[in-house]
Parts: C-alpha cells; structure tokens; sequence
C-alpha cells in the first residue's frame, strides 16, 4: 500500500480522498491555487502544496506544476478526483514516466472511452445497445445533413472529447442543424481544444440512468446497482437516487449485466460508471465516466462500500475487497447538489463570502462539502457548495428525511443564491415524487423554484 498520496483536485473531493487515506493510514497531500490556500481539504490534508494562482489552466490542470509536488513531498500515487485531469490520459502516463501510480484505469483505457465517439463504437462492437448515430466524427456541414437525415430528429451534437454537461446542442429542427453544427464545433474547441463533433439521436422523455462499476488487475469486474440522475439543468445533475426509481427488475439486470460486460471489454479496472438512456423497457449505452462521480455517495450508503478506498485498493495492486454475491443494496439514498447559483437568472454563479454555512445532521443524513462559514467562494470554479445525501428504508422517507435536512441548512452571504429551493420544489413536485420524471423535468417547469 501507498505511504503517501498527492490528490489533484479541490473542494469536497479533494477532501473526501483526505478522509479515505486518513482511514486507511495513507499520508495525503493536497495541491491547491492561491485562492483555495484557506480551503477545507488544504486546513484537513497532512501536507499542502501550492501549485499556482487562481485559474484552473495555471494550477489544477498544470501537470508539471503536480507532478513537481508529487516529487517534493515523496508521494507515490495521484488521486485525480473528478473534473480537470481525471480523464486526461496524457496526465496518466506522465504520471507513470514519473514513478507515480494514477489512480484510475489504464490510459490506453481511458483514451478509448474518454472519445465519446470511439466509445460508441467500442461498445456497439462489443453487443451493447447504442443510439442511432453517425459512426465517428463528422467533419463538415455536408456530412452533418446526411448523417441527420439518416438518423432523424430531434438529434443531439456532442463534442467527442466532451464531459460535463458541456458540447452538446439540441437539435429539433432540420433549419437549425447547420448553425447548432458549426457552434458546438466552435464550442469543443474552445473549450476542450478538440472541434470533433458527431451526431446521436434523442430520446425525448427518456431517463437517465447509470451503472457503477469496478475492475481490478485480475480481471474481475462487478457492478453496484445503477443510479437514476435524470433530473438536470443543461445536461448537469441536480438530483441522484439509488437503485433507479420505478423501473422495472428485469430492465435493471439487464443495465447492469450490460455495463459489467461493456467494463470487460476493455479491461477496466478501477472505479467508472457507464450511463444509459432508458425509455419504457428499452436502453441505450450513452457514455462511460472514467472516475469516481461526484454522485457516488447514494451508492455508498446503499451497498456500505467506500468507493475510493477501492480505488486505491486497486491502484495499489490489490484485489477488489467485495465479490458480487457480497454486494446487496438496501434501502434508498437521494443525493441533491447545493451550488453557489441563482436558479432565477439562468443558474447564474454566485460566488462570494459566506457569512452563515450551518450544515443539516440528523439521522441517516450525509453532507460531502468543503465550505464554512467565513469562506470565500472564489469565482474560478465549479459552483458546488455541498452534497447532501438522505437514506432510509424507502423512497418516500428518503425524500421527506432529504426535505427535512434541506429546510435545517442555512447558507446566507452577500449576493450569495443556492439551488436548495430549487431542489425543495423538485422533491415536492407529483411527477417527481410518483417517479414519473424524465430528463425533460426542469425544462418543462421554467418557473419552479425561481
């Protein structure tokens, strides 16, 4: 096992990895911008490093500013986290010509999921249902009006190095295809410095749900029940629930024997999560996440296994800890993300000081964050504030325990807006709580909660 660990990355994962490592006697060290100086994981962690200035692109996506850290503190593996290099297999293998262990699937591995398009068609070929679609990249305006005539509408333009939400368009109308083709390829490139784009079909109505799954080096790969995340703004999850809401036993088999089969495939080790799109019976493969999820947490509570600390179990060499006979899930645990946002401009972010942070506690109630009170929320990052995750029995309890805990937190600070209400408004909804919903929830409701 480790004696150190350097985690790349910030905010309520960076120290959620300090926690694991403290658990299971890892030395941790965390690398942080100028502005996260004061943050939590740095307060928390064994040692810090500060690594640059504010902007991700000059600290937490600097790789040689990490691995130097990595270096200077004797640390033999990185824990990426999620966001900036955790699927970047480029930072992997420097990693690896460095002496220091990625914590995360092989590169080789990652690189061939982390292009969406490639993915598809890696699991298309290895029997898994996918999306009509075009086969790979479309390169130009011509190609995109063949493919869309081909796959019909309403169609969806996906940046094919994209991730979070971001590079994709929404295509309804044969009249807006061409300008929505040019602007996600402008999009990608600008934000992933990759223009490639490619065209999927989209289900209306649909929801999304997804798989957890594990790997290690000796072959075994196992799943831990899916997670239903259908409710979103933009493409990003606001809401996270586990096992998947009203779908049925034999639709649930068949996500996760198709995502244990779509892990081997490949080889993957370590912790991912394949994402469907599932309409009455049907489901389509969409994507795979090579790292952990900010919404790991509802599996966690259900099955009782620390995510991470397999991670590292199997970065480290070691076999999984559980067998699929082992894993049981109970219960039901809803995960909802309070971000520095105002739901009534658009989601705009709200950074700034806050004043009040008083976390909710109570029974069976999880809160993953890293802000207090005094902190400044820096406007650099991800708008996340906290997760807070309810368990019990039964949906029903799980939903009035997350209301109960949402209505005890108080967060105030000058021009600072969150999405609690928001997420009360989505717990109260009918169509919500008879797990009626769909992707389309938020969209179709534009005044809930503004």
């Amino acid at each position: 096992m480790f004696d150190t660990l350097l985690i790349a990355n910030r905010g309520e994962i960076a120290l959620r990895v300090v926690r694991t490592c403290r658990e299971m006697g890892i030395r941790s060290v965390v690398v942080h911008s100028t502005a996260d100086r004061r943050s939590a994981a740095v307060l928390s962690a064994d040692e810090a490093v500060q690594i640059g200035p504010g902007p991700a692109r000059r600290s937490y996506l600097s790789a040689p500013a990490i691995i130097e850290a990595a270096r200077q503190t004797g640390a033999q593996a990185v824990h990426p986290g999620y966001g900036f290099l955790s699927e970047d297999p480029d930072f992997a293998e420097i990693c690896a010509a460095n002496d220091l262990v990625f914590i995360g699937p092989r590169p080789d591995v990652m690189a061939r999921l982390g292009d969406k398009a490639t993915a598809r068609a890696l699991m298309s070929a290895a029997g898994l249902p996918v999306l009509p679609g075009s086969a790979g990249p479309v390169s130009s305006v011509g190609e995109a009006v063949e493919e869309a005539a081909r796959i019909g509408l309403p169609l969806i333009i996906k940046a094919a190095a994209g991730g979070g939400g971001r590079g994709m368009t929404l295509v309804h109308d044969q009249r807006d295809l061409v300008p929505a083709f040019r602007q996600t390829r402008a999009a990608a490139l600008a934000v992933f410095g990759d223009g490639r784009v490619y065209l999927e079909r989209f289900w209306e109505n649909a929801r999304h749900v997804e798989v957890q799954v594990l790997g290690d080096d000796r072959g075994t790969v196992l799943h831990l029940g899916e997670r239903d995340c259908s409710v979103q703004r933009r493409y990003q999850k606001l809401v996270e629930e586990s096992p998947a809401p009203a779908l049925e036993p034999d639709v649930a088999a068949g996500l996760t024997d198709t995502a244990v089969r779509g892990a081997a495939a490949v080889g993957y080790t370590g912790a991912g999560t394949f994402e469907f799109l599932v309409q009455g019976d049907e489901f389509a493969f969409i994507e795979v996440n090579c790292r952990i999820q900010v919404e790991h947490p509802v599996t966690e509570l259900v099955t009782g296994i620390d995510l991470v600390r397999e991670q590292i179990r199997v970065a480290a060499g070691l076999p999984l800890s559980v067998r699929q006979e082992d894993i049981v899930p109970r219960g039901v645990a809803v995960e909802c993300r309070v971000n520095a946002e105002d739901p009534a401009r658009d989601f705009a972010p709200c950074p700034g000081l806050l004043e009040e942070f008083t976390v909710p506690g109570g029974p069976f109630v999880r809160v993953d964050t890293h802000a207090y009170a005094g902190w400044q929320v820096p406007p650099d990052y991800d708008s996340l504030l906290a997760k807070v995750i309810a368990w019990a029995p039964d949906r029903a309890q799980a939903l009035d325990r997350l209301d109960r805990a949402l209505a005890e937190f108080r967060i105030s600070g000058p021009g600072v807006r969150t999405t609690a209400p928001l997420i009360r408004a989505v717990i109260a909804d009918p169509v919500f709580r008879a797990a009626e919903h769909s992707t389309s929830f938020l969209a179709e409701r534009p005044d809930l909660g503004g």
